[in-house]
């Protein structure tokens, strides 16, 4: 490994718009920034997947959004404030041509940027989260009941992975441990309490309705990706599967025997597939 392995990178600050973000970047390269799922922080990202990144010539940055993990300011979860704050950062940073990622949460708050400043991005990827309109599949009870409450090992396996495959539940094993690998400078985590009222009832269909969102996908020529899993329990990829025909730019890759967190289970294969998709689309 060239780059500081992730677990060891140092935390980072930039001051912008009143608020102090708190970030991290991992290796060289081409920009890479990625908005981190519902209570999640940077401690939420695999090592072994921003490791990967790098080695594939990334230089991955991952940040905490306001008020949540080390960032200062007011928090929230309107996915408006969220997509602000990657804004903000990456005019902050003078990121260019940003390969911009978001998983679940953070993925809405990526489509978001992508709506408002395409001029500044060349790919987006997105993980295990949901397109805009109508939903041809609703997301589960059980998310609901899982994200209002302190999680266990057995609530990360039901969250983001297969738990009748025992391969996924071995990988969650693996990942978990990786996860919690880091020693120093670990974010806080979020209160769960407060991420639970921000929640609602139950699953909304349409989860995102922004319909200039579904619009400006119609007519992008930037290269969009999303990486799901065969059973997620949060944004069934059924709804991305509907959208084959109808999104001009949009790659798909199911992942089997997996969930919420395809990119926890298949670290590498993930990083692998990102690279080669932002290798052979070249956005226009």
């Amino acid at each position: 490994m060239s780059h500081q392995p992730a677990h060891e990178v140092p935390n980072q600050f930039v001051e912008c718009n009143g608020r102090r973000l708190a970030y991290r970047v991992i290796g060289e390269g081409r920009p890479l920034l990625l908005c981190v799922r519902f209570r999640g922080t940077m401690d939420s990202w695999d090592p072994l997947f921003l490791d990967a990144l790098a080695e594939q010539g990334f230089k991955v940055h991952v940040f905490d959004y306001s008020g949540l993990g080390l960032s200062g300011g007011e928090r929230s979860y309107d996915p408006a404030r969220l997509a602000r704050d990657a804004l903000d950062l990456i005019g902050a940073l003078g990121l260019q041509r940003v390969v911009l990622g978001g998983w679940s949460l953070g993925g809405i708050a990526a489509q978001l940027v992508f709506l408002q400043a395409p001029q500044l991005l060349s790919h987006l990827v997105l993980f295990g989260t949901t397109p805009p309109g109508e939903l041809v599949r609703t997301g589960e009870a059980l998310f609901y009941q899982l994200a209002r409450r302190d999680n266990d090992f057995e609530d990360f396996v039901h969250l983001f992975f297969e738990p009748l495959s025992d391969d996924s539940r071995a990988a969650a094993a693996r990942s978990a441990e990786r996860i919690a690998s880091r020693r120093q400078g670990q974010c806080p985590p979020v209160p769960y309490e407060w991420a639970g009222q921000q929640l609602g009832e139950g699953p909304r269909n349409p989860a995102l309705p922004v319909p200039p969102l579904l619009d400006a996908l119609k007519r992008t020529r930037i290269p969009v990706l999303h990486i799901g899993g065969s059973h997620d329990i949060v944004f069934p990829v059924e709804s991305w599967h509907a959208l084959s025909g109808v999104l001009p730019t949009l790659h798909l890759l199911t992942l089997p025997s997996s969930g919420h967190g395809p990119h926890l289970q298949y670290p590498q294969v993930c990083a692998r597939y990102l690279a080669t998709f932002v290798e052979s689309e070249g956005a226009a």
